[in-house]
């Protein structure tokens, strides 16, 4: 069986925790994975690093795979977020978040079976903030034609290839005429002349999330810009029980980081707490990513065999407390590893 070189970044706070039960789980199912091990954020700085070393990006860059646990990001002051230097060093344009309902994680919803692509370089996190004058701010927002249409390329690819429905837009054109107007005008150009069969619909973003929040189950696949995506990707994970049961793809043209979306939540680390089923299912993704890039089988198997897994314990009761359950992140991972097929 052919194995493939990935990165793992554990991260700080809850990270290391859940990294170990996701590879625990990993090794249960003889994942065709090996890791090399790397750090960034807060883990970083406290080995006197950089908050991402350049071994870190070359490390991605070499092997084209990382699976990065949570990372601490200071609120109005510190380092930039590691999520976002990842992003735009690597050139990860697309943010991936499946959001779906699960049996056995209780919400308002049931029949939740949404994918957020979010263009994941620009707009307000590219960063570009200036003091003017005492008091005064600004931030700028980057929209280009060149990262507005491959985002729609590949979130009408990834619709058309997977059988989806439909792709909506969320924007804010009636305002923002320029940076979000140019937007909607590259997914239309990307519609009318490279997937006319995918049924194609915008909504201003304020009303869509009034929607989404109504009835999800009128919406299939969102597309929007970087903010937006922030944003609505988080509601949306609220919808089917929160960021814990969420899990992420960062993807580019030569690489993919696949990650937890929740935070690092240092006010519990060190104590087990942590639901570790976000990263789980990340890994499960890069599976997947593997099997589509790389035509790996064994990959696909692995990931349809942990998926069944955590299914079936979520099924079963088997859940952390963040579920209402009184499993910690070990045992979590001990009873997934036991539904293993």
């Amino acid at each position: 069986m052919t194995t493939h070189n990935t990165i793992l970044i554990p991260g700080d706070g809850i990270g290391p925790e859940v990294s170990a039960a996701v590879r625990k789980v990993l090794d249960a199912a003889d994942a065709p994975l090996i890791f090399h091990e790397h750090r960034a954020g807060v883990a970083a700085l406290d080995a006197g690093l950089d908050v991402l070393p350049d071994a870190t990006v070359d490390a991605i860059r070499k092997h084209g795979l990382a699976l990065k646990g949570p990372c601490t990001t200071p609120v109005g002051e510190g380092f930039t977020s590691v999520n976002v230097q990842l992003r735009q060093r690597l050139d990860l344009y697309a943010a991936v978040r499946p959001v779906r309902s699960l049996d056995g994680v209780k919400t308002r919803f049931d029949d939740v079976d949404l994918v957020i692509f979010r263009e994941n370089t620009e707009g307000l996190y590219a960063g570009v903030e200036n003091d003017i004058v005492p008091g005064v701010v600004t931030s700028m927002k980057i929209a280009t034609e060149k990262a507005s249409l491959r985002i729609a390329r590949r979130c009408f690819a990834y619709t058309q290839q997977r059988g989806r429905s439909k792709v909506t837009v969320f924007h804010k054109a009636n305002i923002m005429k320029k940076s979000d107007g140019l937007f909607l005008r590259c997914v239309k150009q990307v519609h009318e002349a490279e997937f006319p069969g995918v049924t194609y619909e915008t909504r201003i973003i304020d009303a869509g999330c009034m929607k989404l929040v109504q009835d999800p189950t009128q919406f299939d696949v969102l597309l929007m810009e970087n903010f937006y995506g922030d944003v609505v990707s988080d509601l949306a994970a609220g919808l089917v029980g929160g960021l814990g049961v969420v899990p992420g793809a960062n993807l580019g043209e030569d690489c993919a980081v696949f990650e937890a979306v929740h935070g690092s939540a240092p006010d519990i680390a060190g104590q087990k707490k942590a639901n570790p089923l976000a990263l789980l299912m990340s890994a499960v993704m890069l599976l997947n990513h593997l099997h589509e890039s790389r035509g790996c089988d064994a990959s696909h198997d692995t990931a349809e065999r942990i998926k069944h897994a955590y299914n079936r314990a979520l099924h079963d009761g088997a859940t952390t407390r963040d579920l209402g359950g009184d499993l910690n992140t070990d045992t979590f991972a001990d009873a997934v590893i036991e539904r293993l097929p």
